[in-house]
């Protein structure tokens, strides 16, 4: 990875470390209403996909499906939703949200559907610890 990459306060403040990836740092939003995983390559001055070489992207690519999958392990998931907003976060950041019927912004979108609810501090340490378990082992 070249230097130089350093991670957006916002996204810093709002999510937690879970394992750093071939390309990115995969995050989980400490928001207990939705398991919400955010991944963010180690790349300086990234903002849009556009700006990913083809190698850079596939490989995102790829940590996106694992991201998903890790999700999927977690329960029921009726719906996976990904995108990479940026409008209020610059830095190129990718969102994978489970989502579940009847969730706190069902069927609507996740952003701007109320305050933040943070985990208990032992329910994020056993979320991280389950999907840090699942990365480990994909086929789970």
């Amino acid at each position: 990875m070249p230097g130089g990459f350093r991670l957006d306060p916002r996204l810093a403040g709002d999510s937690v470390l879970v394992a750093d990836g071939p390309l990115s740092q995969l995050r989980l939003m400490d928001d207990a209403r939705f398991p919400w995983l955010v991944l963010v390559p180690r790349l300086p001055d990234a903002e849009e996909w556009l700006d990913l070489d083809g190698d850079a992207q596939r490989l995102l690519l790829a940590e996106i499906n694992l991201a998903g999958r890790a999700l999927r392990a977690l329960g029921p998931v009726h719906k996976l939703n990904i995108g990479a907003l940026g409008n209020i976060v610059r830095q190129l950041h990718v969102h994978v949200v489970a989502r579940r019927k009847g969730d706190a912004a069902w069927p609507g979108p996740v952003w701007g559907s109320g305050p933040r609810q943070p985990y208990p501090d032992a329910a994020r340490e056993a979320l991280v610890s389950s999907l840090r378990k699942g990365l480990d082992d994909p086929g789970r």
